[in-house]
């Protein structure tokens, strides 16, 4: 999935995605964080744990967590609710 890669990319993590018949799991691990994101057709489910380092920065990692999330969900609604065929339109420069 590319959205995972990005994520190994950015966040420099090793990830594993296990697709399933239900619902997909995405494991990933770097240092200091070790977690897995359930994905399935009506909710998100992401576990986390934290290394001590990392730990005061909880709020923070949850709040950039719970951003991309609704930017990637917010992108995947524009693209479904256009119709088929359609393309975005806007201003060439020249």
């Amino acid at each position: 999935m590319k959205w995972a890669e990005d994520v190994e990319s950015k966040l420099d993590m090793e990830c594993t995605m296990i697709e399933g018949d239900d619902e997909d799991v995405l494991e990933f691990t770097r240092s200091g964080v070790d977690g897995r994101m359930t994905i399935a057709a009506t909710f998100f489910d992401v576990q986390a744990k934290l290394g001590f380092l990392l730990k005061p920065f909880l709020g923070t990692i949850e709040a950039e967590v719970r951003k991309q999330l609704e930017e990637a969900l917010a992108k995947e609604e524009a693209k479904a609710s256009r119709p088929a065929g359609a393309r975005k339109t806007g201003a060439r420069k020249k």
